[in-house]
């Protein structure tokens, strides 16, 4: 007798904390070939580069259309659909992932405080009282994409308790980055657009009361939201993150919501949205006044101090305050030297980091940024994996200490 679907086991989803690891896995190596293909294209074909991310594109008609440069439709329009999957992924976490369980989750989101708050304060204080200062939110980002792709790279070589660690660890940098944009780097706010953001909020959550289980049905309200929280001065892609966050986590009209939308967005968003911004956004045109002016100005130096030292004093620090005053304890096989190498890891900041330089910077500053974030980027990832690759061949336990003879009387 066949058993019924009911009495089967479910399939794993794609949304299951391995196969995300192994999306955003392969998302960095698409994400590596953008870049260089950025760089490349920045230094090759000036003017085309500069020309194609400059055009006009206008959406709409009449006075709802809204006219901006290809790349700002990357940077506002597309990274929205990012930052959707991105507070999908918060969402889960926070329902039934691991920030469910404060004692679990507890020493990753100390840890990530730390990583956020040490490398702001050092670009701050290399830049104070300048107008440089306000790009001190740049260093505090974590790029989980290039973060795991160099875990995957290590994966039979590093405790598994370390992935979830950094995951987690990630996932709180992307919780205090949105926040940071939404507050420090959106520009003056209108008050009646973004009551009209809170109305479209309502008619969403009306939605969800009244049963309306279909996704076709919140398209609509979700391009309304994008549109007044881009008129109302936040930064747009807050909306995708208020929507990824409205939706539900359990079981809606008989299907699981957010499993699905990850599983039809989290391939685009990885191999597609992100790779396009940083085709946008990366390419820096590397000349002998730009690399002197990053060699010698404090925006470069603020940016690379904060990723390479401050991500990784700060995590450490932060881990050991919370594993001595009981507040966490590490994963099984997870050692300061690992957390060391994690913390290396975080200091891989480019997309996100790349977004609030744009938001920071115009001009030579921009550059300046963004050959910091390159140089921290690439430092950081090398030495993480090289400190990774070091601490799995020492011993994991001390060879005993010699026994003395013992003197015959």
């Amino acid at each position: 007798m066949t058993s019924s679907r009911r009495d089967r086991p479910r399939r794993p989803r794609l949304t299951s904390a391995i196969e995300f690891l192994s999306v955003e896995a392969l998302g960095g190596i698409a994400l590596l070939a953008a870049t260089i293909g950025a760089l490349v294209w920045a230094n090759v074909g000036t003017g085309s580069y500069l020309n194609v991310w400059a055009s006009e594109l206008t959406v709409g008609v009449g006075n709802l259309a809204i006219s901006e440069p290809l790349r700002a439709w990357v940077n506002d329009g597309l990274m929205a659909v990012f930052f959707f999957v991105v507070g999908l992924e918060i969402k889960r976490e926070l329902v039934r992932g691991e920030l469910r369980d404060p004692r679990t989750a507890s020493l990753p989101v100390f840890a990530a405080i730390g990583g956020m708050v040490v490398p702001a304060a050092l670009y701050f204080a290399l830049n104070r009282g300048g107008p440089d200062s306000q790009g001190w939110g740049i260093p505090m980002a974590t790029d989980i994409a290039f973060a795991v792709a160099v875990l995957a790279v290590l994966s039979t070589r590093i405790p598994s308790g370390l992935k979830l660690f950094v995951l987690t660890l990630a996932i709180v940098d992307d919780i205090g980055a949105i926040l940071v944009i939404a507050i420090f780097y959106s520009d003056s706010i209108s008050v009646l657009w973004l009551a009209g953001a809170l109305g479209v909020i309502s008619v969403i959550v009306l939605l969800q009361r009244v049963g309306i289980a279909h996704p076709i049905a919140y398209v609509a309200p979700a391009v309304a939201l994008w549109v007044c929280t881009f008129e109302s001065g936040l930064h747009a892609t807050i909306a995708g993150v208020v929507l990824g966050l409205l939706t539900p986590a359990r079981p809606f009209g008989g299907r699981e919501v957010i499993e699905g939308l990850e599983h039809r967005l989290h391939p685009w968003s990885s191999f597609l949205i992100v790779p396009l911004f940083a085709l946008a956004n990366a390419g820096v045109i590397l000349t002998a006044d730009s690399v002197e002016r990053a060699a010698t100005g404090t925006i470069a130096l603020g940016v690379v101090v904060g990723l390479v030292v401050g991500k990784p004093l700060g995590i450490v620090t932060a881990t050991a305050i919370g594993v001595r005053s009981g507040l966490g304890r590490l994963p099984e096989g997870v050692h300061r030297v690992h957390v060391l190498g994690a913390g290396l890891l975080a200091g891989i900041g480019f997309t996100v980091s790349l977004f609030v330089a744009s938001l920071s910077f115009r001009g030579v500053d921009l550059d300046e940024a963004k050959i910091g974030i390159l140089i921290a980027s690439i430092a950081s990832g090398v030495l993480g994996a090289v400190l990774l690759l070091i601490a799995d061949r020492r011993p994991e336990h001390p060879p005993p200490l010699p026994r003395q003879p013992v003197a015959k009387p």
